[in-house]
């Protein structure tokens, strides 16, 4: 049996539900605009298994997503879509779940954060 740097692991905020899909079914793409593909190309039986995880899900769940034990980061999931590879035997299947990145700040870093707009608050010169 494989440890857990074997893995990519993928699971809510609260940490109570999760899956695990074997690092050698996945292939990473990080395309523009902050966006992350995880290509699956796994049996059926695996594919099926992290439809099922992913069921119900919002467009904007945070996840937090590990990938061989390196330590986690957040994602928002973004979806599921059918891969466009399908020569496959009958027990193989193709996803690409589509996550995008995001940050959430800490206390300090929000000191840093640098002002964008010109608008002024009232009462901000008196």
């Amino acid at each position: 049996m494989y440890g857990d740097e074997n893995y990519v692991m993928i699971a809510k905020m609260d940490g109570e539900d999760s899956i695990k899909i074997h690092e050698s079914y996945v292939r990473l793409r990080e395309g523009q605009n902050k966006l992350m593909a995880l290509n699956v190309k796994a049996p059926l039986f695996e594919t099926a298994e992290i439809q099922r995880f992913f069921e119900g899900f919002d467009s904007s769940e945070r996840l937090k997503v590990n990938i061989s034990a390196t330590g986690d980061f957040g994602v928002k999931f973004r979806g599921i879509i059918d891969g466009k590879e399908k020569n496959f035997s009958q027990n193989m299947d193709h996803i690409i779940i589509l996550f995008e990145q995001y940050n959430c700040f800490t206390i300090d870093e929000y000191k840093d954060v640098k002002r964008v707009s010109k608008f002024m608050p009232r009462g901000y010169f008196s």
